[in-house]
């Protein structure tokens, strides 16, 4: 609210405006009477202030409430139109895209497969993802108001080089963030990829109220996400929560982590080691597939063993998370673990108990550990959340 002065009338409008809009956006379609009681105000300011958003085009009449007694009430809501963000999912394997109104539904998705190595134009793939899912909400790229992309690994601050991510061919130019700017005509932030999925958690599934979290996830690769005092803590070249790299007691030392893209906890938990390991236990009828779909695939299968060598490998498997888990619970002292990503969903609460368990005897902290909530799309969703807060604060503020 730069330019005004706090306790005017015209700020004091805007906070009350932007608290109606919260509440629109959180209970849905309300009347005058109803805003007026959950904000406070009198019936001719709830009235003054719902006429004042409907000529700025914030929020439409949608109807009247029925099944009451007395006179129907005019409901408001939301103008989802008022505004479109984009989210952006990147992978080796493919790009995923989807576009999402101001008030939070997605209104058109998008992929883009990118198998093998070849290292096509990253801008082409973004930018055909995005319009691609532009068309299918019925926009084109210049609707949008902001577009958050989510990668493996993180865009250092100081060079803008993409790093820790020496899987994702097409993406290390030194001029690629340049490229995409002059590509796209609106604001455009970039993002971990675990981070974003963190981000999901906190707004919309098991983090929501909890400041001090861990998100752990295991799908294609092993990372975690650190939120402090509410907010994700990315570290001083974007790689807080890199562990996958992390050295730990049980796997071999790997030096030159970044160019082997491994690294001692990923050699323990991670999903590509897990059909080496199911072998030296014993395990057979390994099955077939990408390797998150085989990790995917054994830990479920081992999940519902009783014993023998599935038993072993699933337990194997607990026992590797909560080693990791151990080292970042010693610093951090989190107050939440959420995990996340497919491998750990397929364990399941099986699972997240004996890591529990196992996490109680390695570490002197005890945070309790849930499995994620947000389980479609995670990291998409995340990236619509980041875009939408933002862009919320841009449309909803009546001050200027």
């Amino acid at each position: 609210m730069a330019g005004t002065t706090p306790g005017t009338p015209r700020v004091l409008r805007a906070m009350n405006d932007r608290a109606a809009l919260d509440l629109l956006l959180a209970h849905g379609p309300l009347s005058r009477t109803r805003i007026g009681k959950l904000t406070g105000l009198s019936k001719p300011t709830a009235s003054q202030l719902l006429a004042r958003l409907e000529a700025a085009g914030l929020v439409v009449a949608t109807g009247t409430s029925e099944g009451r007694p007395g006179p129907n009430a005019q409901l408001y809501a939301v103008n989802a139109t008022a505004a479109h963000v984009a989210g952006v999912d990147v992978t080796p394997e493919r790009i995923r895209a989807a576009v999402a109104d101001v008030a939070g539904s997605v209104v058109g998705e998008f992929e883009v497969a990118t198998p093998g190595r070849r290292a096509e134009s990253a801008v082409r793939q973004v930018t055909g993802a995005l319009d691609g899912a532009a068309k299918a909400a019925g926009l084109v790229r210049g609707d949008l108001h902001r577009v958050v992309i989510g990668t493996p690994g993180a865009f250092d601050p100081g060079t803008g080089r993409l790093r820790y991510a020496s899987h994702l061919p097409g993406w290390h130019s030194p001029t690629l963030l340049d490229e995409l700017a002059a590509a796209l005509p609106m604001p455009v932030e970039y993002e971990n990829d675990v981070n974003l999925a963190a981000i999901a958690e906190q707004r919309l599934g098991a983090a929501r109220d909890h400041d001090d979290f861990v998100l752990l996830w295991n799908e294609g690769g092993l990372g975690a996400a650190l939120v402090i005092g509410g907010r994700l803590h990315r570290g001083f070249t974007g790689g807080a929560g890199e562990v996958g790299f992390l050295p730990v007691p049980g796997a071999p030392l790997v030096r030159h982590v970044t160019k082997a893209n491994s690294g001692g906890f990923q050699e323990l938990a991670g999903g590509q080691a897990l059909p080496r390991i199911a072998r030296e236990l014993g395990v057979t009828d390994i099955p077939g597939g990408s390797v998150n779909d085989v990790a995917a695939a054994l830990i479920a299968r081992c999940a519902e063993a009783g014993d023998g060598p599935e038993r072993r490998l699933f337990q194997a498997f607990a026992t590797g998370l909560a080693t990791g888990l151990a080292s970042l619970v010693a610093v951090l002292d989190p107050e939440l673990v959420v995990l996340s990503g497919g491998l750990l969903a397929a364990g399941g609460e099986p699972l997240r108990e004996l890591v529990q368990t196992e996490l109680g005897e390695l570490a002197a902290s005890r945070p309790r550990l849930v499995i994620g909530e947000v389980t479609q799309l995670p990291v998409l969703r995340g990236a619509l959340e980041s875009a939408l807060a933002t862009t919320r604060d841009e449309v909803f503020d009546t001050s200027r």
